[in-house]
């Protein structure tokens, strides 16, 4: 096992431990360098294999540091538009609505202030001609340029990828519940059929906003699965 890993491991037991708590200023990498006796390209690969399992948050100007525990469980973080191509089938996308706007729900999730401009967009996601999904997704300030002509040619997040933005963390809920007359109408849904929800704020390596979606999937033609690891 690479070097590096093995020292992945140790310092994210003292995490998963509890023997470092969220928030806690995590040692740098010169003072582990130190104690440790070990190369520091080593000890800075260890540190970003922690960033990227979303147990450590970088921020500029303040250090690393335990992320929270709702950010600790790794998944990984694709968008339907992926799930669809990778499993061969055909998506397509149609742009409901497409503009700017304050929410203070958004922001609060994404722990940006209440007057913070976001990106508001809706897309009806379909496989082929069969209609899953309605995608409701926010985007901060720095993504709010992203046009209505790409987002019906591409997925959202290899949309991010392009720009170098890689969410590697989030807080994300799954639900059920009736759906709403438009829902009803754009997804062709008829008599009681639910509708499955999961709603998600992502965060990339540094801790950085990136996205807060709200999306709800006919419950007779998607499923959602969650893998469940037990440390």
């Amino acid at each position: 096992m690479p070097l590096y890993h093995q020292l992945a491991e140790q310092l994210g037991e003292a995490i998963n431990s509890g023997e470092l708590q969220p928030g806690d200023p995590f040692e740098n990498e010169v003072a582990i360098v130190a104690r440790l006796n070990l190369s520091r390209p080593t000890v800075r690969r260890a540190i970003q294999e922690l960033v990227d399992q979303g147990l450590l948050l970088r921020r500029r100007g303040l250090g690393t540091t335990v992320a929270a525990r709702k950010v600790h469980r790794r998944a990984e973080l694709t968008s339907l538009w992926d799930d669809l191509a990778r499993a061969g089938t055909r998506p397509t996308t149609k742009v409901l609505s497409h503009e700017l706007v304050q929410d203070e729900r958004v922001a609060a999730a994404l722990d940006l202030p209440d007057d913070t401009v976001f990106l508001s967009i809706a897309r009806l996601r379909s496989a082929g001609d069969t209609p899953l999904a309605v995608l409701q997704n926010w985007l901060p300030p720095g993504l709010n340029d992203i046009t209505r002509e790409r987002l019906e040619d591409e997925g959202l997040y290899a949309l991010l990828r392009e720009r170098g933005v890689r969410p590697v963390v989030a807080h994300q809920s799954i639900g059920a519940r009736t759906p709403t007359a438009k829902e009803r109408k754009h997804l062709g849904i008829r008599g009681h059929e639910p509708v499955l929800t999961m709603s998600r704020s992502a965060f990339d390596a540094a801790g950085a906003a990136v996205e807060f979606g709200d999306h709800c999937y006919r419950s007779s033609t998607y499923t959602i699965d969650v893998m469940i690891d037990e440390r």
